[in-house]
């Protein structure tokens, strides 16, 4: 039998590993809230990172550390070849096909910086005036080109940002839709679960009222066929349990009297008979009793135990015509436990049980039956 608790401590393990999910979930996007985004930003930002500069921006490093040169005195050959080196590398780094075509000052200043490295190679006299207003441009545009890169690089960040988190957004709907979706069937399968059970408990309920009676509560013939298919070869006792004049008691006190000394039958002979018994009402006031019986003793003194405890009860019967008290017929017989042993059993209790009604009643017999013929 299930213990009431039990669905309830069903109900939260799955409410448990439900709301763990999405918290893990959670927690998940959480960490890419807190982690990932940082690490985005500073990926495409690259903020003190020399390999993530800008190509302008080293660009105008060096310009300036070769203007830097050229500004020292004295002006030896030794500094111009390494004011040449850097305003070279400048060049290099500035000279390339996205400056030129999205910048219209990279032509004139990479025109000014040629012309400077021409007259640094030709070892012409520089004035600081002439250097200053040479590099003036290129300076100029290297820096607007430093920050139209980084607003562009702001912006494709900002883009990227913001396209993630409404991806993350979508995930966490979907994420949420799935959790409400799994509850769902969780609950859909919760109930067709208990459908089933309850139906399952109703056939199980039909089934045992189909195989008792309803007036005393013991089992019909039915059940004594069942349960003698149950134990199928073994050697079994039946006895045939008869009230003697029952119709005169139901005229002379009524059917609602009748029916209470049916049950309280039933609780006489159950309370006489072993754990293993079973008693059954056939039909009016007639009952069998099946039992495991291994010999003649046992099913005789069966017998006598069930009649000799009715007449200690001293039930009333005011209309018995050689009694003032309710008496038993009893015929029995031993038999191995199958169909046809069981159909021919029957006919040799009931043979016994009209024996002890021809000789007077409140008496049992025991008929005599050849088991090893009806064992099968």
């Amino acid at each position: 039998m299930v213990e009431p608790r039990q669905p309830l401590r069903r109900h939260v393990r799955w409410l448990w590993l439900s709301v763990m999910s999405f918290t893990a979930l959670m927690l998940l996007i959480a960490y890419q809230t807190r982690w990932v985004y940082p690490e985005i930003h500073a990926y495409f930002s690259q903020s003190g990172n020399l390999t993530g500069q800008q190509l302008a921006t080293r660009a105008r490093v060096y310009l300036q550390q070769g203007l830097d040169l050229l500004l020292t005195l004295p002006r030896d050959s030794d500094t111009r070849e390494r004011a040449y080196f850097q305003l070279k590398l400048a060049y290099s780094l500035f000279d390339i096909g996205l400056y030129r075509r999205d910048y219209p000052c990279t032509e004139p200043s990479l025109a000014a910086m040629d012309d400077l490295l021409v007259r640094l190679q030709g070892n012409d006299v520089l004035e600081t005036g002439h250097l200053r207003e040479s590099l003036l441009e290129p300076m100029r545009c290297l820096t607007e080109i430093e920050m139209h890169q980084l607003d562009r690089r702001s912006t494709v960040t900002a883009e990227f940002v913001e396209q993630t988190r409404r991806h993350q957004g979508q995930v966490l709907l979907g994420s949420l839709v799935i959790f409400v979706m799994g509850l769902g069937f969780w609950l859909m399968h919760e109930l067709q679960r208990r459908r089933a059970a309850r139906s399952a408990r109703e056939s199980l309920e039909w089934m045992a009222k189909a195989l008792c009676d309803p007036l005393t509560g013991v089992g019909n013939r039915s059940a004594m066929h069942d349960h003698v298919t149950a134990a199928w070869g073994s050697p079994m006792g039946l006895l045939l349990v008869d009230i003697d004049f029952f119709k005169q008691y139901n005229d002379s006190l009524g059917h609602p009297d009748g029916d209470r000394l049916l049950r309280r039958l039933v609780q006489l002979i159950e309370g006489n008979l072993e754990h293993e018994a079973r008693l059954y009402r056939l039909g009016g006031d007639e009952f069998a009793v099946l039992f495991a019986c291994h010999d003649a003793e046992t099913l005789d003194e069966t017998c006598r135990s069930l009649v000799e405890s009715l007449r200690a009860a001293n039930l009333p019967h005011p209309s018995h015509p050689h009694s003032e008290h309710v008496t038993f017929s009893v015929g029995a017989v031993r038999f191995t436990a199958s169909h046809a042993g069981l159909e021919a059993g029957y006919v040799a209790a009931d043979g016994a049980l009209y024996q002890v009604k021809s000789r007077g009643r409140d008496g049992w017999a025991i008929a005599s039956l050849d088991m090893n013929e009806v064992s099968g």
